[in-house]
């Protein structure tokens, strides 16, 4: 027996939604999709300059909820089941779900509800209900891009070399949610049990997929300039589900200015340990990303450290107009310099 709500969680919207997809066909079966499937996507918070017919805001979530109920509250016509699905369930607000809580108190037999993720965070009333009611949650088996390629590969008979993958992997960052797209080229030009490697997956690969963050720190401290400014231009021009617009200069600057005050921070000859490190930035960090935060301050030195925030300083005069250089060019000159400053401290060596 079905049971009598679902969540379905993750991330990566592409992903999510092949979750989805296997659910209503597998809660469907032998039902007629035409008439036993109602599928409502909630609306977000309006938005200035959305010339769309359907209603936004709190309208639009009046008009979401009232529909989810009646479909919710209707008993299926020629059907066994009736499936209602709900998406961007984390767009309802806590006065929104009071009459879905009332009615998962209470639900028809015939009906089975289906909560997607997206749009916010579920709401605590309804989180609840779900978990009192034993509503199964469903999401994705991986969502970290190597995995998720691995998985793919092996469903659609692709062999690839460990070096193809890996290129694969790199290229696409985070969007996990496009590994599909591309198994299914792959298979289209090569066919089953082809082994694959760097330069017959190269042609196919598209555009870059979005990095997180912290991989162009990583670069930096690594003395890779190379690296760091491919991964510079990603994260100013490529946007994925996990980070739906690119970054901004200025975020950029927040970031690595951020990075090197952690780094100031530990320029102290009585820090000796990695649990050293963690006390004296306040028990907040991990001890990973203390060690080498340690480890940099050691390598860069008090004279390394000052270069450092000189290049910064420049940078932000420069991304407010001190000079005229567009913002692209100065955070391309400031990568080079924090990256050819980490090499000659010894950076390319601890990688």
């Amino acid at each position: 027996m079905s049971a009598p709500a679902y969540l379905v969680k993750g991330s990566d919207p592409s992903l999510r939604d092949r979750v989805v997809d296997d659910l209503i066909a597998e809660l469907l079966g032998a039902d007629d999709r035409s008439l036993a499937l109602e599928e409502i996507t909630i609306p977000g918070r309006a938005v200035a300059g959305d010339d769309t017919d359907a209603p936004a805001g709190a309208d639009g979530r009046d008009a979401a909820v009232a529909a989810l109920l009646n479909a919710a509250g209707s008993p299926p016509f020629m059907t066994e089941h009736r499936v209602v699905v709900a998406r961007d369930a984390g767009a309802l607000t806590a006065a929104d779900v009071d009459g879905i809580v009332r009615f998962l108190a209470d639900p028809l037999d015939t009906t089975i509800l289906v909560f997607v993720a997206g749009g916010g965070t579920l709401a605590p009333a309804l989180a609840k209900k779900l978990k009192e009611i034993g509503a199964e949650e469903r999401a994705p088996e991986h969502e970290k891009t190597d995995k998720v390629l691995i998985a793919a590969a092996h469903d659609a008979g692709i062999l690839l070399n460990a070096d193809a993958a890996r290129v694969i992997a790199t290229h696409l960052g985070d969007d996990a949610g496009r590994v599909a797209a591309i198994v299914d080229v792959l298979a289209a030009a090569y066919g089953p049990d082809v082994r694959l490697g760097v330069d017959e997956v190269t042609p196919y690969l598209g555009e870059a997929g979005a990095v997180p963050s912290y991989h162009l720190t990583n670069a930096i401290e690594a003395g890779d300039p190379a690296t760091a400014l491919e991964l510079l231009h990603r994260l100013l021009n490529v946007s994925s589900a996990q980070q739906p617009k690119p970054m901004h200069p200025l975020q950029i600057m927040g970031l690595l200015n951020g990075y090197y005050r952690r780094i100031l921070r530990l320029d102290d000859p009585a820090l000796r340990t990695p649990a050293d490190a963690v006390v004296a930035l306040g028990g907040k960090v991990k001890e990973y990303p203390a060690r080498k935060a340690l480890d940099q301050a050691r390598a860069l030195g008090a004279g390394g450290i000052r270069q450092a925030f000189d290049a910064l300083y420049q940078a932000d005069l420069d991304l407010k107009g001190a000079r005229g250089i567009p913002e692209q060019a100065v955070m391309e000159v400031l990568i080079v310099r924090l990256t050819r400053l980490a090499a000659r401290s010894g950076g390319r060596g601890r990688r």
